[in-house]
């Protein structure tokens, strides 16, 4: 194969290896580098294609190759291999692991707060926090859609003083519940 040919036949089987190499890394950037590489590779071992057999084929190995050298390399870089006589570096505490006590008390807290508020707001407040429709909430406890959402804002409203008062600012409580 000359090496007009050669250059041809990559140019036409660019779309598919192009198409090959997203659905290989399902990214764009690291599509294009796998491509680039499977072109230097090819073109630099075009002497070692042998006229006859399936062109594409060969290509689509080559890149298949890469890729997953790529992936074992990348593996390799992750695993840390400790070699020190007492584990030092796989023992050096850098793994914390995460105390849910201050927002389990905290949620506790908050529990108890709603539990203290008065049955008209609690009911409905309730009823809509676990994902009742406001129609559904006044259907239900057979009261008209406007008293409905009057006391739960009024809970809203409560529960947001009783916050201020025993937390103070409300940002605080907040950033603790999503720490």
């Amino acid at each position: 194969m000359t090496a007009i040919e050669f250059y041809t036949s990559f140019d036409n089987v660019t779309p598919s290896l192009n198409a090959f190499a997203y659905n290989l890394t399902k990214n764009q950037e690291e599509a294009k580098d796998l491509y680039q590489e499977t072109a230097f590779r090819a073109m630099t071992n075009r002497d070692k294609f042998n006229p006859g057999t399936n062109f594409k084929a060969w290509l689509f190995t080559i890149m298949k190759n890469i890729f997953i050298n790529n992936y074992r390399k990348k593996v390799k870089s992750a695993t840390i291999i400790d070699s020190t006589e007492n584990l030092f570096f796989l023992n050096s505490g850098s793994v914390s692991i995460d105390n849910d006590a201050g927002q389990n008390i905290l949620l506790e807290e908050l529990e108890g707060m709603i539990e203290r508020l008065d049955d008209s707001i609690k009911i409905p407040f309730m009823m809509h926090f676990v994902g009742h429709k406001y129609q559904e909430i006044a259907e239900e406890l057979e009261l008209p859609l406007g008293t409905v959402k009057s006391r739960i804002f009024f809970a809203r409203k409560e529960l947001k003083e009783k916050i201020q008062i025993h937390y103070g600012d409300l940002t605080t409580v907040r950033e603790k519940l999503t720490a």
